[in-house]
């Protein structure tokens, strides 16, 4: 039986490295021409887009992980039985749910290698991409992780600790610098919110020390206006991405937010489905295999792979579409990561009970 789990690991594996290869191809395609509109601005060129589009690599495998494992089971297991061994196998006295069990095991597999994606490749080469893109289309701007966000506007440089979902600024600093570059001004302020009406910053727990020649002057006061050219629209490039943080790091993320009144069901349903991706690349390798045996009956293998590839473009948009009804609706989070797994999960086991 351990070599039979291999043998049909070995299949699916292979089909299944195809299917990321054609898959991954075709979005990286897609995602390089949606970024030739920004080539040009700022430092933006090409070679920037390329290596912007490298590095999302990994994030666009993780999105279409379960939708590779449901194809290339499909074609993994088409293959075996064109060449009648899945017949032999079941001639031989296996049953379909022994291998189901053996399917499930690649399922496995597959499932830490989304949870490794996830949790440890994806976080660091999404922030590393979105980093770049940013420092690249604004040139007065750099972000560094340890020591928060930097800015110039003329002679006046900013420093900001955090921009929060609300586009509103945590440990604001700015520094102002007279005509022979020497420091006149320090203002700290605890955060900061843009009033679009009259564009401008408002400022709120502020400490300012004036610096003269021979001497420094410290005040405080309770809020200030601060007019700057740095508007939302630029600060929104910077803004943290659900897809730059692993679930441990949403989790922590979300309590921040929480703590700082901001609004947490986007980044709640990226934990949910951080956490539930890996079960669903399990469920689409299992829902692979009533398929094929109905196919092996009726001798229709083309018309399982486009079963195959309809449900999988099916489980893509649902899995993306019913995250935002939730968001709109004010539903749970953990149902809108959830929902089309497990619906997924059950259409693939009635399915297989039919077949046995």
């Amino acid at each position: 039986m351990r070599i039979l789990d291999l043998y049909i690991a070995k299949h699916i594996l292979y089909q299944t490295l195809i299917t990321v290869a054609v898959l991954v191809g075709l979005f990286t395609f897609v995602a390089f021409v949606d970024q030739l509109s920004d080539i040009g601005t700022g430092r933006y060129g090409v070679l920037d887009a390329i290596r912007f589009i490298i590095l999302s690599v990994p994030r666009i495998l993780y999105e279409i992980f379960p939708m590779s494992a449901l194809l290339g089971s499909i074609m993994g297991m088409s293959a075996l039985a064109v060449d009648s061994e899945l017949t032999v196998m079941r001639a031989a006295g296996v049953s379909v749910a022994r291998l189901a069990g053996s399917v499930l095991k690649v399922g496995a597999l597959l499932a830490l290698i989304a949870v490794i994606l996830g949790e440890f490749v994806t976080p660091f080469s999404e922030t590393m991409a979105q980093r770049g893109r940013a420092q690249a289309l604004q040139e007065n701007i750099n972000q560094q992780s340890d020591f928060g966000l930097w800015m110039r506007d003329h002679k006046t440089y900013v420093n900001v600790g955090e921009v929060l979902p609300d586009l509103s600024l945590l440990k604001v600093k700015v520094f102002e610098f007279d005509d022979n570059g020497r420091l006149r001004s320090l203002v700290a302020a605890d955060n900061g919110t843009y009033l679009e009406e009259s564009q401008r910053w408002r400022l709120e727990g502020i400490k300012q020390t004036l610096i003269d020649r021979d001497k420094a002057e410290s005040k405080a006061a309770r809020a200030a206006y601060w007019r700057t050219d740095v508007t939302t629209d630029i600060l929104s490039v910077f803004l943290i991405r659900s897809d730059q943080l692993s679930a441990w790091q949403l989790f922590k993320y979300i309590d921040h937010l929480q703590e700082n009144g901001q609004e947490t069901e986007a980044y709640e349903l990226a934990f949910w489905t951080k956490i539930v991706t890996p079960l669903a690349t399990a469920v689409m390798v299992i829902l692979a295999i009533p398929f094929v045996f109905r196919s092996v009956r009726s001798g229709g293998f083309g018309r399982s792979l486009f079963i195959g590839i309809m449900l999988g473009l099916a489980f893509f948009v649902l899995d993306k579409g019913f995250g935002l009804l939730v968001q709109i609706f004010d539903v749970w989070p953990l149902i809108g990561a959830l929902f089309p797994t497990l619906l997924f999960a059950l259409v693939g086991f009635y399915f297989i009970t039919r077949v046995q």
